[in-house]
């Protein structure tokens, strides 16, 4: 052990994960630390290492950690544990700090790794959440060793600044809080307050306190402060009188026509910017006049009597009132000690007090108006008010300029009720701030002289939720109510697909049984992301952010998403959870990438989307896949089981059992006319389709399709679909280049039977070269003449293992006379003719063995590789082509076939021209 620590603590590697994920059921943020040279020196060996960590950071002694207990990380620190944890409860309580109440985290060894550790925490806003972890970071090395430039007060105080920036306004985060307690998903649109509550065709938006439902006539109404008035006072409601003006000359005379005390403020302004209360002469006219000019952004100023009494602040939603407020100025009481200047330092030292919109209370400013305003009460700054004398630092009552509220909401008087709501319902608002100056609210101001000064478009809530003195009002309820009415949907249905092999069929037969219902479908897999049958995107979109892409689009009542290994690692899923789960396969596949080495850590990876299912869900599960069928212990909801298995078989007697107590499963009875799929429920049985009456399946030689349509039948039968509606989608999807391009599509080119297909792994292979065997027989048969040769394209992706490769290689000479080895056009780090000399190894290791294929050749180009193929292959002859392009190579097959049909051939389009082309090696 070193005698003396260094600060080494680094970040190795950072992940966000903004949905369900390996390490948490929510969402999270991943770091890869490395301790270095700390590996050896935990808490307990650093001298002083607590002590001052606590200091900084004190709400670490309310951390339980594992202890379960107040205190409980504070045992740990004093008994010795690694930073690596200390991180991680830093990162959490540094989010505590700014008001994000995160307990979540996890820190685990890197296996393998010295002094690498995974450190795992929740937050609530993904950018505080990673600034939060980099602050951490460098206090656990600044508290091993002082850094000089390293001041802790000033990186606090810039965090907390940051969180600000980025914070809900305090309106929104009320809605959003009350949205999370029904259960209601929301999705964060912009950098600011732009929020989409509900999912696809429930989603409702709002910004800050406007709504989808705000009209945007409504909001240049009460924006037009002229307008507004004239609207009022000819629906009879109490206004004050006002002129607009351009020029101070204007107002003079507008302001004696009206008579004295007049209020100036701009036409379109907003938050009691630049409103000018008080004004006796022509004199304060034109110095008001300046101050709320600069406030517009049209320069037209509102000139109008002043109405004397208390601010009252009426929100309108959705018609009703749901809260009264009254605003006081902020203001300062006399104690005959301090000063002017020592009572502001005083009451902005309130806890409850903050920068803008970030506390309960906005700080009171000093400026120049509030200084002016001091000294025409007979104060100066530097001056001692006398005890209990009051002295105000501003005219106007709003919260943003330092003032206070109190709750009036059950001490209005009914008709002042009644003439609030009525002048929402005038400018039509569906929320409203109805500014109120009369004597008191508990008074009829037709009586007392009250008036309506301003009509509000997204009013602030926190002087009704946080009053400074009174109750608080639980105003987003209403607004939720209107939004989304008690009973109203705000889900989708979310079907999600995962699996080694298979989830792109599997996603398009689900997809296919929904539209044939009626429903708008959005589906997301690796070709693209496709609403409502149309493509709009073409990419591998099998990751978190076109899953969200989808629940953002107001067609879709029903989404299938295609969920991939990498999107999961890489960002979680991207939503909260998912109402079915289908879990195809787990197979060997992408091992060796992102920690991933073993085929049970993949199947942690995929058991990921099962764990994601709620308590009324379905997990729908491949019974005869072991570690597919292990997941059912993690699934909160119900498993369905689906099985190829033949009954008497140890899987078909767990299924029995499974429903026998009222469990669904779909199973495969042959019989002598066939293979039928039965649906099972508790004790009924259900025939649902001959599995060779399926267009899919190739009357039952494509197992592969046979096991994905049990998979998408089960998954709809789960989801609520109707048997016969079931029954009906399969029986019309096709593997056809429409319905399922790049998916087992038979075409014919030239009296060549050609099978496009994506398979890219060893176990596809595997299946691949079962319906080769059964289809090559089945032309066999019924050939005339010499027997068919089977030609298979094959290629891999570069980030497999070479050991993959191989493999892939030695599979595919089991089922083809001939393998043409090709190559991806990404490479993925590899260098060109690499990934095709590990496949042509295995393929020529399989030879040597006695398999099947007799040759085998590489050409790197993948229609290079079609052309060499095609042009090698004789009439009746089988072809299977395995693609990356699908698109080019379809392409390319018509324009074969049209060539062909014209009689020029295809002598010219020899592959041996190609640089990439490898002479073939025959055995």
């Amino acid at each position: 052990m070193s005698e003396r620590p260094t600060p080494d603590l680094s970040i190795v590697e950072t992940r966000v994960y903004r949905g369900a994920n390996v390490w948490s059921y929510d969402k999270a943020i991943h770091l890869v630390v490395d301790l270095g040279a700390l590996e050896d020196f935990p808490t307990n060996t650093i001298p002083g290492f607590t002590d001052n960590l606590l200091t900084m950071l004190p709400g670490l002694r309310e951390h339980s950690c594992s202890r379960g207990k107040r205190g409980g990380f504070v045992e740990r620190l004093n008994e010795g544990t690694w930073l690596g944890h200390v991180a991680e409860h830093a990162a959490l309580a540094l989010q505590q700090v700014v008001g994000h109440d995160i307990r979540r985290g996890k820190t685990r060894g890197v296996k393998g790794h010295k002094g690498l550790y995974n450190v795992v925490f929740g937050y609530a806003d993904e950018q505080v959440g990673l600034a939060a972890a980099r602050l951490a970071v460098r206090l656990v090395n600044h508290l091993v060793e002082a850094d000089p430039e390293f001041d802790w007060d000033a990186a606090l105080e810039e965090f907390i600044k940051r969180a600000q920036r980025t914070a809900f306004g305090p309106s929104t985060q009320a809605i959003l809080d009350e949205a999370v307690s029904r259960d209601i998903p929301w999705i964060r649109l912009n950098q600011h307050s732009l929020v989409q509550l509900g999912q696809g065709v429930h989603a409702k938006r709002i910004r800050a306190t406007m709504t989808s439902a705000t009209s945007a006539i409504a909001v240049d109404i009460a924006s037009d402060k002229d307008l507004t008035t004239s609207l009022l006072g000819a629906a009879g409601l109490p206004v004050p009188k006002q002129e607009v003006m351009r020029t101070v000359e204007q107002a003079i005379r507008a302001a004696e026509r009206i008579g004295y005390p007049v209020v100036l403020k701009p036409l379109d302004g907003n938050h009691g910017r630049g409103v000018i209360l008080d004004n006796e002469n022509e004199d304060d006219v034109r110095a008001a006049f300046v101050i709320a000019k600069e406030e517009s952004r049209r320069g037209v100023i509102l000139v109008e009597s002043q109405i004397v009494g208390k601010d009252y602040r009426c929100l309108i939603i959705d018609g009703r009132v749901a809260a009264i407020a009254e605003r006081v100025p902020a203001s300062v009481t006399g104690d005959g000690t301090a000063t002017v200047e020592q009572l502001v330092d005083t009451a902005n030292a309130d806890p409850r007090r903050g920068v803008g919109h970030e506390k309960v209370l906005t700080r009171i400013k000093v400026d120049d108006a509030a200084v002016q305003l001091v000294r025409e009460q007979g104060f100066e700054m530097t001056d001692v008010p006398p005890d209990g004398v009051q002295v105000k630092l501003a005219l106007t009552g709003n919260m943003s300029t330092g003032g206070i509220s109190i709750d009036r909401t059950f001490e209005a008087h009914p008709e002042n009720v009644e003439i609030a709501e009525e002048a929402a319902r005038m400018v039509g608002l569906d929320i409203a701030g109805i500014d109120f100056i009369c004597p008191d609210i508990t008074e009829p101001v037709r009586e007392t002289g009250g008036a309506i000064c301003e009509v509000n478009a997204a009013p602030g809530f926190r002087m009704h939720t946080h009053p400074t003195i009174g109750e608080p009002q639980f105003i987003a309820k209403p607004v939720v109510d209107m939004l989304f009415p008690p009973g109203a949907t705000s889900r989708i249905p979310i079907v999600a697909v995962t699996g080694t092999n298979g989830k792109t069929t599997t996603s398009r037969m689900i997809s296919h049984v929904f539209k044939g219902m009626g429903r708008k479908v959005g589906m997301t897999s690796t070709d693209g992301v496709v609403i409502d049958e149309r493509l709009l995107i073409r990419s591998d979109a099998s990751g978190p952010r076109s899953a969200r892409m989808v629940l953002q689009n107001p067609r879709v009542d029903f989404a299938v998403f295609e969920v991939a290994r990498g999107g999961i690692l890489r960002e979680g899923l991207g939503y909260e959870r998912n109402d079915v789960a289908v879990v195809l396969n787990v197979q060997p596949d992408h091992l060796g990438l992102r920690g991933i080495d073993t085929v049970e850590q993949l199947a942690d990876v995929k058991a990921v989307l099962v764990e994601a299912v709620p308590r009324d869900g379905h997990a729908v599960l491949n019974a005869d896949d072991p570690l597919v069928r292990e997941m059912r212990r993690r699934c909160s909801g119900q498993v369905v089981w689906f099985s190829m298995e033949e009954p008497g078989t140890e899987v078909r007697d767990m299924i029995d059992a499974h429903c026998r107590r009222g469990g669904k499963a779909l199973v495969l009875n042959p019989s002598d006319r066939g293979e039928m799929i039965v649906v099972k429920h508790g004790p009924r049985e259900m025939q649902l389709a001959w599995t060779h009456l399926l267009p899919a399946t190739f009357n039952g030689r494509a197992r592969m399709n046979v096991q994905n349509t049990m998979a998408a039948a089960a998954a709809a039968f789960a989801a609520g679909a109707p048997l016969h509606d079931i029954r009906q989608g399969l029986r019309t999807f096709t593997t056809s280049y429409y319905l399922s391009p790049g998916r087992l599509n038979e075409v014919e080119v030239n009296g060549v039977n050609v099978v496009v297909d994506y398979c890219h792994n060893a176990p596809g292979m595997k299946m691949l070269g079962d319906f080769v065997d059964r289809t090559g027989d089945s032309l066999a048969s019924s050939h005339e003449l010499a027997r068919p040769s089977r030609i298979g394209v094959i290629a891999t992706a570069g980030d497999r293992r070479d050991q993959d490769m191989r493999e892939l290689g030695e599979i595919a000479a089991q089922h083809f006379d001939v393998v043409i080895v090709r190559e991806d056009e990404s490479l993925r780090g590899r260098r060109r003719g690499e990934v095709a000399g590990f496949v042509t190894e295995g393929v020529r290791t399989a030879m040597a063995a006695g398999s099947r294929c007799k040759q085998v050749e590489e050409v790197h180009d993948e229609i290079d590789a079609v052309r060499h193929a095609m042009a090698r292959a004789n009439r009746g002859d089988l072809l299977v082509l395995c693609v990356d392009k699908h698109a080019a190579v379809m392409s390319e097959l018509e324009n074969w076939s049209s060539v062909a049909q014209a009689g020029s051939g295809a002598s010219d389009e020899s592959p041996a021209a190609d640089p990439d082309y490898v002479a073939p090696a025959e055995s």
